[in-house]
């Protein structure tokens, strides 16, 4: 019995120990290119940017896991950022959308909310769209501000979720819907654009025609302001020349009239 019972771990060792899926890295990768939009008072300016999009999903009998990482070139964000996890219990027939500390993104206000939650809803409803959608609770901290709440509730409702408030001052939320095949798999693809390989080798090579062209343009320009100056030289020393001519006149004028 003591032997039996010190090869078994304990239960709340088992309990502790993450998951086997839980750092996962992504695998495959895409480009996203956020379109140019006006400046926001609350979130700043808001320029032409390309981001990158990672995915990896794994499928047991038992779940299925699909993971989306948005990655900032030159920018380090905190781990909890920019991840949305789809989990599917095939043994409970139910949909989770993660991670329980909500969906935190940077940069803010580029649609890249809707983007993943239309990625993680498609990827679901392709294969459980029968499966029921398990709800949950909204963080509070994304209701201290009015316009962050609204904006993320907007898009959680664009999707086909529901939220509900628990209190007049509508900081406690919850959010829910009923099954999968009821969400939403649509973005504002004006604002969040994939690009595909073939696409992006243009857009390089139409760059690289305009730093060109930019080039010759500003050589040009060189030229000829440095036409302008040799210009400017001459008419400087001619200048010169009548000034000290007209004072010699005058003085000699000045001479013979006194003499």
């Amino acid at each position: 019995m003591t032997e039996s019972t010190a090869e078994q771990p304990s239960a709340e060792g088992v309990d502790s120990q993450p998951h086997p899926w839980a750092e996962l890295a992504a695998e495959h990768f895409e480009l996203l290119r956020l379109a140019p939009l006006p400046i926001d008072r609350q979130t700043g300016a808001r320029p032409l940017r390309f981001v990158e999009l990672g995915r990896v999903e794994r499928h047991s009998k038992e779940q299925s896991l699909l993971r989306l990482v948005i990655e900032l070139p030159g920018q380090k964000v905190r781990r909890e950022q920019n991840v949305l996890e789809i989990w599917a219990d095939h043994r409970g027939k139910e949909v989770r959308f993660g991670p329980d500390s909500g969906l935190q993104l940077e940069p803010q206000n580029r649609g890249l909310g809707r983007f993943l939650l239309a990625q993680g809803i498609a990827w679901a409803r392709q294969r459980w769209a029968h499966y029921l959608v398990e709800g949950g609770a909204l963080p509070a901290k994304d209701a201290l501000d009015n316009e962050a709440r609204l904006r993320r509730d907007h898009v959680l409702k664009a999707q086909g979720f529901e939220v509900t408030y628990q209190d007049n001052l509508q900081l406690k939320a919850t959010y829910g819907a009923g099954r999968v095949s009821e969400l939403h798999g649509d973005w504002h693809r004006e604002k969040v654009q994939v690009v595909g390989l073939q696409e992006a080798a243009a857009m390089l090579e139409q760059a690289d025609q305009n730093l060109h062209r930019q080039e010759v343009d500003i050589r040009k320009l060189e030229e000829r302001i440095a036409v302008y100056k040799r210009e400017d030289g001459g008419l400087r020393f001619t200048i010169a020349c009548l000034v000290v001519f007209a004072v010699f006149q005058a003085g000699l004028l000045i001479w013979i009239t006194t003499h």
